[in-house]
């Protein structure tokens, strides 16, 4: 990168401007990481000093039979095939039951888009959810959900809003996203809902009181233009709203084998190779820099290893996600060795040992705990990176 656009861009985030659709592309161009870590850092520090927030939650996938066949998904059967379910509503109570010990915080709920479940199964289902949990946040159903609800019931977005409000939901999750330029899109995704209903589903939301979270699935065949434009589409959505906690990039995963049947769903695979470490950062980075109006920027550690999570703290994120005992939307296909399950313990470890102090939140982003942050009488004790 030339000399004087650095300056210029450091001189832009230090005064705390904000940053253009060509200083984010001229930001994915540079191959300095540290000095993109550096300002991202120091972002992240100005809106969260040395916090890292975590909760404890579970995540639960009711049917994975779905009617679309994206891409890059692995997850989704068809009706009939091996390995397809669909559980009745008491199944999903008595898993979600079997989850709640160690003062469980969060449900994460998202599905495939069945074909033939009725619309009823889902207001239902999160009462019963509930009911059984009182005290758990249900964090349920993507956008993308929410527009297939449309189709299978006739309702309206803002009714089926209303009646899941009614029945527990306090957030929608942030899925559906990927990738929203359609150069790119067209080839990834394979249901109706692109960015024209996946904004108008969380503005919905927002103006109902929900907060909800925004994700981008990086790192398979779109350029750094389109991770750009993607995070600046969002951002100008929380200019008008105001309604997103949190932005969380998801790395695309490849699934070389699905064991089970040995039939490989994912066709992105053969076109791309997965995001590197470095690529990674980078993009954490370059999201803290731009999305300058939204609170937090979480690092899903399912999706990129436990040590790549532990650096993005140092590269703009201050958010670790929970203790998730099982993922079943990826998994860990290349090998980079993460668990299904961190307990807080291993959190709180994996936060102290990154240099920052972990404090323990809800879905709303309010603070259920502090913790103490790494002992700085040991000498090996690292440091969070100097903003």
């Amino acid at each position: 990168m030339d000399a004087g656009l650095k300056r210029e861009l450091e001189e832009k985030v230090y005064a705390g401007e904000r940053l253009t659709r060509e200083d984010g592309i001229a930001l994915y161009a540079s191959d300095d990481l540290a000095w993109l870590g550096g300002l991202a850092h120091h972002v992240r520090t100005q809106k969260n000093g040395d916090v890292v927030h975590f909760n404890v939650n579970r995540h639960l996938n009711m049917t994975n039979v779905c009617t679309a066949s994206c891409a890059y998904c692995s997850f989704q059967r068809k009706p009939g095939e091996k390995d397809a379910y669909t559980m009745r509503i008491e199944e999903a109570v008595k898993l979600a039951k079997a989850m709640e010990g160690d003062n469980l915080t969060e449900l994460h709920i998202v599905n495939g888009l069945h074909p033939t479940l009725p619309w009823r199964y889902y207001p239902r289902s999160l009462k019963a959810l509930k009911e059984a949990l009182p005290q758990v946040s249900l964090k349920a159903f993507t956008a993308t959900e929410i527009h297939h609800f449309e189709t299978i019931s006739g309702m309206s977005a803002s009714d089926i809003l209303d009646e899941l409000i009614d029945a527990g939901l306090e957030s929608l999750t942030g899925g559906g996203a990927e990738i929203f330029d359609w150069e790119v899109r067209q080839h990834i995704v394979d249901h109706r809902t692109h960015w024209e209903d996946w904004s108008r589903i969380h503005r919905l939301a927002h103006s109902k009181g929900l907060k909800t979270p925004a994700t981008m699935l990086y790192g398979h065949i779109e350029e750094p233009r389109h991770r750009v434009d993607h995070v600046l589409r969002l951002r100008e959505l929380q200019d008008e709203t105001g309604g997103f906690q949190v932005f969380i990039p998801l790395r695309y995963q490849h699934d070389f084998v699905d064991m089970k049947d040995g039939k490989i769903r994912n066709r992105l695979q053969a076109q791309t190779t997965m995001a590197t470490g470095a690529e990674a950062l980078k993009t954490f980075a370059v999201s803290r820099l731009l999305f300058d109006n939204v609170p937090h920027v979480k690092v899903f550690w399912v999706m990129h290893g436990l040590s790549t999570a532990q650096l993005a703290l140092n590269h703009g994120a201050d958010d670790m996600d929970g203790s998730v005992v099982e993922y079943k939307i990826t998994h860990d296909a290349d090998d980079f060795g993460t668990p299904n399950k961190l307990t807080r313990d291993d959190i709180l470890e994996l936060i102290r040992d990154a240099g920052f102090r972990p404090v323990e939140r809800n879905t709303r982003y309010e603070i259920i705990r502090e913790y103490p942050g790494p002992d700085a009488s040991r000498r090996e004790t690292p440091q969070p990176m100097r903003a």
